[in-house]
């Protein structure tokens, strides 16, 4: 499943297509008649944590790309598009995807503030929703789109290893300071991860997820799949401190 950064990338590939008319409409999706999309024109792209927006003059259409979702930018795959897009030079294909119309306006739909990805990002909106789920594990709130959205499990794993926070803590136990490195490494990390993706050297800056030995301790890492969520986490049980217990966060 693509994290946020990744659709931002995404977003500047199909720059080329905005204010583009569409002059062909194919794809096996039912939510929708799709042929409604022929001969309008694009007004422009944007993202919101791991939904991919194409925003028409008066509706939009969502691109969530699940777990095994794929596009292609001027070729197509040897599959059955859920979406195929055509303009008069150049074409967008959507395979696997969830495909969606929203007749509201985004900013009715979406709560920019919470899109780590996003300049209206609110670290103290993000402290709020936290403190109204003190039972949570810290992985499951890492990965609630509601407060961080774009967070995926690789943003998740490497966020909680750098700042030595375990994934089973529970955010009602974690220290206000946590709550502070939680949030703003959730944002810098996300960052760190488009920056690398784009230089194709995302993996080898991995200090946690897929990796087998702790860097800072050298011991093995629990590879496990944790939380109501049930991700898959890679952590280190030694120097992840797992805070439980009485509640510390007020």
């Amino acid at each position: 499943m693509p994290e946020g950064p990744s659709l931002i990338i995404l977003k500047e590939a199909v720059e080329q297509f905005s204010g583009k008319k569409i002059t062909c409409v194919e794809g096996n999706t039912k939510n929708f008649n799709i042929q409604m999309l022929k001969n309008k024109k694009v007004l422009s792209f944007q993202t919101w944590g791991k939904h991919f927006l194409i925003r028409f003059n008066t509706f939009t259409v969502r691109i969530h790309f699940l777990l095994f979702g794929s596009y292609r930018i001027n070729e197509k795959k040897d599959a059955a598009p859920r979406l195929h897009l055509k303009f008069s030079k150049g074409e967008l294909n959507f395979y696997a995807c969830s495909v969606k119309l929203i007749e509201e306006s985004p900013d009715d739909v979406y709560d920019w503030s919470a899109d780590v990805m996003n300049p209206a990002f609110s670290a103290a909106k993000a402290r709020k929703k936290l403190s109204l789920q003190p039972d949570a594990y810290v992985c499951d709130a890492l990965l609630n789109q509601d407060i961080f959205a774009g967070v995926g499990n690789i943003i998740k794993n490497e966020v909680l290893f750098r700042i030595k926070v375990h994934p089973l803590s529970t955010v009602g136990n974690l220290p206000k300071t946590k709550i502070t490195e939680l949030i703003k490494e959730a944002v810098r990390y996300s960052f760190q991860f488009l920056e690398w993706k784009k230089a194709f050297e995302l993996k080898k800056h991995w200090l946690a997820h897929r990796q087998s030995v702790c860097p800072r301790d050298h011991t093995p890492l629990a590879k496990k799949k944790i939380g109501i969520t049930n991700r898959r986490s890679f952590y280190c049980e030694h120097c992840q401190v797992l805070y439980s217990g009485l509640s510390v966060h007020t």
